[in-house]
């Protein structure tokens, strides 16, 4: 984590600066948006997408890796075959996030 007012590395989640003194921006619980601090809501991508988006969508809301819900997906696809039918039905129920949403996996890898 860094300090926004004197640019150091901080341990994540602490609540002061230990170089600066600065008070740190409060993180929001486990499952609520960074963003905006509400609930968070499982939707899938509109900008990290490879087929539709899902599996993006599913690790933006886990706050996972999209590339290892990627490789989960296609050891479900490959090895019970009913991967492909969720993706589908998945594909089909979940809304598209809005475009000028970012992903907090994108936050978290900058």
């Amino acid at each position: 984590m860094i300090c926004p007012n004197c640019q150091k590395d901080i341990a994540i989640g602490s609540k002061f600066c230990y170089n600066c003194g600065a008070k740190q921006p409060e993180t929001p619980a486990p499952g609520f948006s960074p963003q905006t601090g509400d609930k968070k809501k499982l939707m899938r991508s509109s900008t990290d997408k490879k087929i539709a988006g899902v599996c993006a969508g599913l690790a933006d809301y886990f706050d996972m890796d999209p590339t290892v819900i990627r490789v989960l997906w296609l050891l479900a696809v490959l090895c019970f075959g009913t991967g492909l039918f969720a993706y589908i039905i998945l594909w089909i129920v979940l809304p598209l996030a809005p475009a000028g949403v970012i992903p907090t996996s994108a936050t978290a890898a900058s």
